[in-house]
């Protein structure tokens, strides 16, 4: 295992590392993300552009290793990606050790990428969107950084749906699965569609897909 950069970052250490081909994240000597597989990854973006018609506006809450915005950038449903990240590092590593894994999306002219926390952005924000992928941390149950516990919280959760236009909808990505979770976006957004990714060890990658209603819905 090679260490290709370290950072120190606001909040802690921030590590790139490599083995063989593959890169691994590594924030504060706890395992983030790698590039193996990403797999349930990109079922988080397919589930919710398949969700909404071209010209639509994406959100992705978390830039990691990129295979979501690599997904998002394949595709010719979205016109504008907006992506928010809240390390530089992170970042500057899609220009170069980890471009390969994003594609090199950052040069596609519909992707803009915003270094900010993902909440605070959100609440100084008036940007609607008809998607928005969140995969900032291991799911409402299991967070390497406790503030981000307050983007799957009721608050949280209202806030995301506040920049969703009428009919979007919300994909977020699990680590495992939460029936209180799937119960607060059901009561928050609207129907949830779960989707499982098997992984080698342990429970399977969730990704739950919450519709907001249409006008129309609205005024039935």
């Amino acid at each position: 295992m090679e260490t290709v950069e370290r950072v120190v970052t606001d909040r802690g250490e921030l590590v790139l590392r490599r083995d063989g081909a593959d890169y691994e994240l590594i924030s504060n000597g706890v395992f983030l993300m790698d590039t193996r597989s990403g797999a349930s990854e990109r079922t988080l973006v397919q589930a919710a552009l398949s969700a909404t018609a071209p010209g639509a506006r994406l959100l992705i809450g978390g830039l990691g290793v990129g295979f979501s915005l690599a997904e998002a950038v394949a595709s010719q449903t979205p016109a504008e990606i907006v992506v928010v990240e809240i390390e530089p590092a992170v970042v500057a590593w899609h220009a170069s050790h980890l471009k390969a894994f994003s594609g090199g999306a950052l040069d596609d002219p519909r992707v803009r990428v915003v270094t900010a926390d993902l909440g605070r952005w959100l609440a100084t924000t008036d940007e609607l969107f008809d998607a928005i992928c969140l995969d900032v941390d291991n799911g409402p149950d299991w967070t390497v950084f406790g503030e981000n516990a307050a983007l799957y919280d009721d608050a949280g959760t209202s806030l995301l749906r506040a920049h969703l236009h009428p009919g979007g909808v919300l994909a977020v990505w699990s680590a495992n699965a939460s029936a209180a979770y799937l119960a607060r976006l059901t009561t928050t957004i609207g129907p949830v569609e779960t989707l499982l990714t098997e992984v080698t060890h342990g429970e399977p990658d969730v990704v739950y897909l919450a519709r907001a209603p249409r006008l129309a819905d609205n005024d039935e």
